[in-house]
Parts: structure tokens; sequence; C-alpha cells
């Protein structure tokens, strides 16, 4: 990792790095699947590219344009655009598209993204990883309400392993010290690289789908049930940076 604009929260990643980033992309995905379907084989478990470029109202009100990165527009009629500062929206999108009428796709279901996104970070030092511009893989894991399983509980141990088992510094699971206003709870996975416990990964139950779950049974009339999204939050530019810490000891 190398700051080379000497910008702070700007680098440029190496190619080791880079092919580490991939490797952890395909265990972490496969992981996922592999816990969500010991849990329940029904799960519907895809993978989405959306634009960086996201439509300025499906990005929440809690971003304010002191935090993201909004395009200037020329004209009153160009569309309001900014860089994402997360890929839930744009997965959101995708989901009520596969789920729309006459669709065959039913939940349970995962829709995951590895992509960047950016923020406007306050100025700190390369060590904290407070990144303008970095790499997310979440995954958005849809389910109804009423649901037996409670996957936020089930996911936080498997998760905390599959990073454990390739950042090889010690691993916890711990409250987040931030509960977002679309979060019923959300738990960190934080890594103790010798200086200090850095959060890598967020798990949350996220209440803001933004519709309810329609069906229609055979006879009848259509039933409609809450939603719930397990969402594992995932920043690849802290795992590799802290993997590359361990390795390099």
């Amino acid at each position: 990792m190398l700051n080379l604009f000497n910008v702070n929260s700007l680098v440029h990643w190496e190619e080791r790095e880079i092919n580490m980033r991939d490797h952890m992309v395909r265990f972490f995905s496969e992981e996922v699947r592999s816990f969500l379907r010991s849990v329940n084989p029904a799960w519907d478990i895809r993978r989405v590219e959306a634009p960086a470029l996201t439509p300025r109202p499906l990005i929440s009100d809690a971003y304010t344009n002191a935090d993201i990165w909004a395009q200037e527009q020329l004209t009153e009629t160009e569309a309001p655009l900014v860089l994402r500062p997360e890929t839930t929206p744009s997965t959101y999108v995708y989901m009520q598209h596969i789920l729309g009428n006459h669709s065959r796709t039913r939940l349970p279901l995962c829709v995951w993204q590895a992509g960047r996104s950016y923020r406007r970070e306050q100025e700190q030092p390369i060590k904290h990883m407070r990144l303008k511009e970095f790499w997310q893989l979440e995954f958005q894991c849809a389910y109804t309400a009423d649901s037996g399983n409670d996957y936020h509980a089930v996911s936080l141990e498997p998760v905390r392993r599959m990073i454990a088992a390739i950042i090889p510094f010690p691993t916890r699971i711990v409250p987040s010290d931030r509960l977002p206003a679309y979060s019923q709870t959300t738990e960190d996975v934080e890594v103790n690289n010798g200086d200090k416990w850095m959060e890598v990964c967020s798990i949350s139950r996220r209440t803001d789908f933004p519709e309810r779950y329609r069906t229609q049974p055979k006879k009848g009339p259509a039933v409609e049930q809450d939603v719930l999204v397990l969402e594992i939050a995932i920043g690849l530019d802290r795992c590799v940076y802290n993997w590359d810490l361990a390795t390099s000891l």
C-alpha cells in the first residue's frame, strides 16, 4: 500500500495486495453461502455489480453533502448523482427488481456486491484506514420478519471465524459503538493488529428494505409480509491492510 499522491486517505495498491483482495472476495462469499444454506437450504444467493454513480434520492438522508462526493449539476434537468457511500441502495434496487410481480424469485434472498465506495473521511494517518475511496464487500440477506431463524445471531461466529482464517491476528465480536437508524442491532468484528482493535466488518439486522414482500397464493388474496435484512459489510481494504501487517512481521 503506497501513498504516492501525498494526499491523506488516497492509496495505491500493488499486485500482491490486489491478488489477496480478490482471494478474500472468493473465500468470504463462499463461506457466507455455506453457512446461510447450512441454516436454510432455500437461500437464493446472487452476485451483482451496480454503478458507483448513484442517484442522490436513493442515498440515505443520514449522509449530507459534507459526507459524500456529490456531482455538480450543470443544468436543472441533469439527474443529481453521487459517488456511492455504500453499496446497499443499489443492491436493494436490484432485489426489488427481481422480486417484482410475475417473478419466480422468492425469499430468502441474498444479493452481494464487491466494489468501491466513497466518503469524505476526516484527515487521519493511514494506520487508521479511514480511506476516501475504499473497497466494500456487502451481503444483503433478506428474509420474512416472521422467520423462525435468527439469521443475525447465527451469522456472528461463522463470520468471525472466516475473517480469523485469513487474518492471523486475534479477533473478537463486540457491540457496535454506533447503531444506525436502520438497524435493530449491529455487532462489529475487530482484529487486534498490535496497534489497536480495528473494525473490519459489521453485522446488522436492518429494517429499511423499501417494500413489503408480496406473495400470491393459489387461492385467496395476496399476502404481504415485513422484511428483515441481515447485512454483512466487510471492509476489504482494512482486511488487506491487517493481513499485510500480519504477514510482514
